[in-house]
């Protein structure tokens, strides 16, 4: 089985792409062999955009999810859109850059919260210019105006954001890498990529991220849940 090559995973503010179909889903999705898509996961949903088919025929894509053994990149288009492709068909397709670009933003903010809050991460979900991270935190006393203040100070530091690999084994030497309790880095592929935050902050992640903190630009804490004993879900919006 030929994988999709992710490459939004060298280039992040990658737009558009040429690739091949190498099939199609009985739900309605287009596999291909390349994408700047990014497939839901993570807490970050899936891209959305278009393709065009070897007719010209442009068809809108809903959301990006991986197949069944996560090797393979899908494009939902409906069943009846999905019917125009076949295998080995030339296809372009065409990102929703602005929502792909708020989302880039909110996650690099929210790597940065998770500095902020220095706490177990066990949960998180990122949306169309918000987002929010559950922390376990043994006692409350969370203000949202600090919290606020110190995630801007990070942001204006303008620190590049940058990515790298090691293997498994370099992050099972390293475990305090990993902050996420619930979601655990991908592995099976013999490597881990890194996201770092130069002098910031360093964890794994397969995500999209902006290229320097600067471009995140202000953002404020709207809520603070209590969702159990020592659970807390911490809120954050871009404000610009």
């Amino acid at each position: 089985m030929t994988a999709t090559k992710l490459l939004y995973r060298d280039d992040a503010y990658a737009t558009s792409c040429e690739a091949r179909v190498l099939g199609t889903t009985p739900e309605g999705g287009v596999i291909l062999d390349r994408t700047v898509f990014y497939a839901q996961g993570g807490g970050q949903p899936g891209d959305a955009g278009s393709i065009v088919n070897a007719d010209g025929d442009t068809f809108p894509i809903t959301n990006t999810v991986y197949g069944p053994d996560r090797s393979q990149v899908v494009h939902l288009v409906g069943q009846e859109a999905a019917s125009r492709f076949s295998e080995g068909d030339a296809v372009r397709l065409q990102l929703d850059w602005p929502r792909r670009l708020k989302r880039m933003r909110v996650h690099t903010a929210l790597h940065l919260l998770s500095v902020v809050l220095p706490y177990p991460v066990t949960g998180g979900a990122i949306g169309d210019g918000d987002g929010r991270l559950d922390f376990d935190i043994p006692d409350a006393g969370l203000a949202k105006a600090e919290i606020t203040e110190k995630l801007n100070a990070l942001v204006a530091q303008d620190a590049p954001v940058t990515e790298r690999w090691i293997t498994d084994e370099e992050l099972d030497a390293n475990p305090g890498l990993v902050k996420t309790m619930s979601v655990k880095p991908p592995r099976g592929s013999g490597r881990v990529r890194l996201v770092e935050i130069e002098g910031i902050d360093l964890q794994p992640c397969g995500g999209t991220h902006v290229r320097r903190t600067g471009e995140i630009g202000t953002v404020a804490v709207t809520d603070i849940e209590k969702k159990g004993k020592q659970n807390r879900r911490v809120r954050m919006s871009l404000v610009d």
